[in-house]
């Protein structure tokens, strides 16, 4: 066993260059002291590794991985077991190409379907997206590579992300925003949870000692290392006495402003030396590990192409279906839509995967022995309207038996760094499928999407089978769904809404240029549809498979649930049909009890199973009084209602097959809140109630700072001569110039990035010097921009 290396055994200027990476993706080595560099690379749903570039924004190339299935896909299948076998998998590839932490899972909640980055996410609810996440955690430190948690917390758009001010209310913040975390850190320990760009509550997240030290590390026993996403630390010193361990990217600067902390008393060498212990034995973890690798990547190729084949196809949601699927082999089809040739297969930002190969839906369809005709029925880069293309498909679909129509997001309209503009599919795709279906009934529309998109042609097609985003393998995968060889067994993890409307956050989504304000409260997704009585698109849980199935009555373990214990909800399901089948089965809460305000559901319990044909099971599923628990902010922590509540058991949000009645022995009679508060915040006198204090006043645009945007200061001389520079210095290949959607990426991310960020991310190209001389003269004060030159000289 390897003798621990103790911080405090170094010097202080040795601690505090620990403290910041060496480079974009490793940590500072120290070898005369026997402390290696650690390796870091983008994930999870496949690694992101440049092991020479050194270029955040993406965007530059990196080796070939195999590209899993997204977060979005992924969480379709709601089988924990199959996010462990691809974290797995991930983990191997990680160890097999020398990267020692996978920055992933992404675990934020979905709030609003138009996040721009929803498609790295798991899910609207924290049970079943801390319950994946703990599973990809798992998977991925199986081989001895640490999983990073991100992006910690309340990270729920793209809009302003590098500057937002995220106020949200204490107990829609543990309940909702916090508690998938909690999850995934207490029930699989990852190495690393990543700090979030955006503020909470006036807090960055990188300075918040509440969040960093007083809920993940004192109340949730996290004991690992603590990283700043990249560029996202606001003020050095405050965030090391906060729990921030590591600063990243490296050459930020900052060790001048560590140093004049601790001179001045501001800063405590204790917390110093904890931080340099953190970096410290993670890199020595990481290189004890490294002896253990054992298999090449060329090794892994194939079986892990096999499984983003196998995960792509069985996340896979069948939305609608009158009997048209699964196909018959020797169906004539028209494949429609240049997604069949062109696949949308992943999202664009820093999570974008070079796969190790790459499978189209024609390719596979007609190696699977279909006979088929193709028309390409939109651009698919923009997708901008082309009549003559949807009479080519329409020509096209007439002469078959069955048309699939293949339609979906481009790149350019979901990516990181910028929020969706609205819900609709391009309006080519929405006219393609309606001009298609009019000439052929038997028409099946795929979807490959990242989120939840308007279907106004839904009841006019024979089926809807949606892809998501499905990976390198994305093309067999679909053939495998639409001919069942594998069963498109995915069940929706998150609602798809009827209209944008519908979605409680969206009056307060994205909100303004400092602040945005979760008015909505718990209410996000099923929560607030099965609440207030509004009808989905398609519910939360929903997924058809094939076959069909029957359940008996439901039956609980006991009639009563007392503070730490549990139960088991017990329904007896027969496969009916001619096929394997899966189900879901899903239990909701309704609290009776009237202690306190709640959504009409809330997910407590799920499990997965397979039945052969003919079979018949009994299917069990856990619920914990945990999970029954609300937050009492009174005394600032979990409590348990003493009352009734009804175990729903069900197929989705909105279909309920059984209930059952149990009485909760909890200690909670009463809350501050009260059952009859009202659900969402419209008013302000409602929502300083629900905040416990005053409505926080955003923070002023002016006087410039170094938080001020490259935008922000974008109408004054120097800014608009500043951004000019930084768009010429920025690491922009040839090929993310042809991307449209890293083009915009590159470009929101240069109009959002707060000042500092110039010091932060240029790897000592531009000096904290020079950026106070950018906002003194942004703010017409040209004395003080020489001032802090010549000071800093």
């Amino acid at each position: 066993m390897t003798t621990r290396i103790d911080a405090t055994s170094l010097s202080t200027d040795e601690q505090l260059s620990l403290l910041s990476g060496a480079d974009f993706w490793r940590t500072r080595a120290l070898p005369e002291h026997g402390i290696p560099a650690a390796m870091m690379a983008d994930g999870p749903h496949g690694l992101r590794a440049q092991l020479e570039a050194t270029d955040h924004l993406g965007l530059a190339s990196s080796v070939a991985a195999t590209c899993f299935p997204p977060a979005a896909t992924l969480a379709s299948s709601w089988s924990p077991e199959l996010v462990l076998e691809v974290g797995e998998a991930v983990g191997r590839e990680a160890r097999a190409l020398g990267v020692d932490v996978v920055l992933g899972p992404g675990m934020n909640i979905k709030r609003h379907p138009l996040c721009g980055r929803n498609f790295e996410y798991y899910s609207e609810d924290p049970l079943l997206s801390g319950l994946l996440a703990a599973s990809a955690v798992r998977g991925i430190q199986s081989a001895g590579v640490g999983a990073c948690l991100k992006h910690f917390a309340v990270n729920n758009q793209e809009h302003r992300r590098f500057v937002i001010d995220a106020i949200v209310d204490e107990r829609t913040l543990h309940e909702l925003y916090l508690r998938g975390f909690e999850i995934a850190v207490r029930t699989s320990a990852p190495r690393m949870v990543m700090a979030a760009y955006n503020r909470v509550n006036g807090d960055h997240a990188t300075d918040a000692r509440w969040l960093l030290t007083g809920v993940l590390r004192e109340r949730w026993g996290f004991d690992g290392i603590v990283v700043s996403d990249w560029g996202a630390t606001a003020d050095r010193p405050a965030a090391v006495t906060a729990g921030m361990d590591l600063e990243m990217p490296g050459g930020a600067g900052t060790e001048p402003a560590l140093r004049a902390a601790l001179a001045a008393g501001a800063l405590d060498p204790a917390d110093v030396a904890r931080s340099a212990q953190h970096v410290i034995d993670l890199a020595v973890q990481a290189r004890d590990a490294r002896a253990d690798a054992s298999r090449t990547m060329a090794e892994l190729l194939d079986p892990h192409d096999a499984l983003a084949r196998r995960a792509a196809a069985s996340s896979s949601v069948v939305l609608t279906n009158d009997g048209i699927l699964p196909l018959a082999p020797a169906t004539r089809v028209a494949l429609i839509g240049a997604f069949a040739e062109s696949p949308r297969y992943q999202g664009s930002g820093s999570s974008l995967v070079t796969p190790t190969r790459l499978t189209t839906a024609r390719a596979a369809l007609e190696a699977a022995g279909l006979e088929v005709t193709y028309a390409p029925g939109y651009e698919p880069v923009r997708s901008a309207p082309d009549a003559a293309l949807i009479a080519e498909a329409v020509a096209v679909a007439r002469a078959a038996e069955v048309a699939i129509v293949m339609v979906g997001l481009p790149g350019i309209a979901e990516s990181e760094g910028f929020d969706r503009e609205t819900l609709a599919l391009p309006a080519q795709h929405d006219a393609l499928v309606e001009a298609v279906a009019a000439a052929n009934p038997r028409t099946v529309v795929v979807l490959s999407v990242g989120a939840p998109v308007l279907l106004p042609w839904r009841d006019e097609v024979a089926a809807v089978l949606v892809s998501y985003l499905g990976g390198q393998a994305s093309g067999g995968a679909l053939a495998d769904a639409l001919l069942g060889v594998v069963e498109p067994a995915g069940r929706l993890a998150e609602t798809w809404p009827a209209a944008q409307a519908d979605v409680a956050a969206d009056p307060f989504f994205p909100g303004d240029l400092a602040q945005v304000h979760y008015r909505e409260g718990l209410f996000v997704g099923y929560r607030h549809a099965t609440t207030a009585g509004v009808s989905p698109a398609f519910a939360f849980g929903h997924g058809l498979g094939y076959g069909s199935s029957r359940w008996g009555s439901a039956r609980a373990s006991t009639a009563t649930l007392a503070e730490g214990g549990g139960l088991t909800v017990a329904v007896e399901v027969t496969n009916t049909g001619s096929t394997p089948r899966t189900e879901v089965v899903q239990v909701y809460a309704h609290d009776r009890s009237g202690v306190v305000l709640r959504p009409r559901r809330e997910l407590v319990g799920f499990a997965r199973a397979t039945l052969a044909p003919g079979e018949t099971r009994t299917v069990e599923v856990a619920v914990t009084a945990d999970a029954l628990r609300f937050w009492d902010v009174r005394v600032h922590d979990w409590v348990l209602p003493r009352g009734p509540v009804d175990l729903e058991v069900a197929h989705s949000s909105e279909t309920i097959e059984a209930v059952v009645a149990i009485d909760v022995l909890g200690t909670a009679s009463d809350s501050a809140e009260g059952p009859s508060t009202a659900a969402i915040a419209a008013s302000d006198e409602q929502w300083a109630r629900r905040l416990g204090r005053a409505i926080p006043s955003p923070a002023p645009a002016r006087p410039f700072t170094r938080e001020s945007t490259l935008g922000d200061i974008g109408g004054t001389l120097v800014g608009r001569a500043l951004r000019g520079a930084v768009v010429r210095m920025a690491p922009v290949s040839d090929e993310d110039r042809a991307d449209p959607a890293s083009l915009a990426l590159i470009e929101r991310s240069i109009d959002e990035l707060p000042l500092r960020g110039l010091a932060q991310m240029s790897q000592g190209k531009l000096s904290w010097a020079v950026v106070d001389a950018v906002v003194a003269l942004a703010n017409r004060r040209p004395l003080r921009a020489v001032a802090s030159l010549v000071r800093r000289r």
